[in-house]
């Protein structure tokens, strides 16, 4: 199936800008060979991505998917752990109540050096998944099985 002039929204917690900046650019590569334009936006932090997708989903139709893309490293507080499991609740529940074809970029790591590790082109490539799962879920929306 092809996904030409479908849009996809990167919606970035820029809180670690290098980290999240590698991992947009694993996710164009396969954006791009799906034929999917792409458009990115900031909010915050990590807890404000669900809020993000959920209004920009409901105030404009001109994207077909959405990508979160984030980092939380665990610090000396149990903050870490709510904002994980919160922000990954509610973009799961963006999927399964809204519907919403949704990639999950969010790294949630013990150490910069995981983060850096797993948000690398080079190395884990976590954009790139994030990408390929937002075109295959596009796709299966759409109804024509995986991209």
């Amino acid at each position: 199936m092809s996904l030409q002039g479908k849009r996809v929204l990167l919606v970035c917690a820029p809180y670690y800008p290098d980290i999240v900046n590698a991992m947009i650019e694993g996710s164009k590569p396969v954006l791009d060979a799906a034929g999917v334009g792409h458009h990115r936006i900031d909010v915050p932090g990590v807890f404000e991505l669900p809020m993000a997708v959920k209004m920009l989903s409901q105030q404009t139709d001109k994207y077909d998917g959405f990508i979160a893309f984030g980092c939380v490293i665990r610090g000396e507080t149990d903050h870490y752990d709510h904002i994980c499991r919160e922000a990954s609740r509610a973009l799961m529940d963006l999927t399964v109540v809204d519907g919403l074809a949704l990639g999950f970029g969010v790294l949630t790591c013990e150490t910069v050096q995981q983060a850096i590790v797993r948000a690398d082109p080079k190395q884990k490539n976590k954009g790139a998944e994030a990408a390929k799962a937002c075109v295959a879920m596009m796709a299966l929306k759409l109804g024509g099985g995986t991209a």
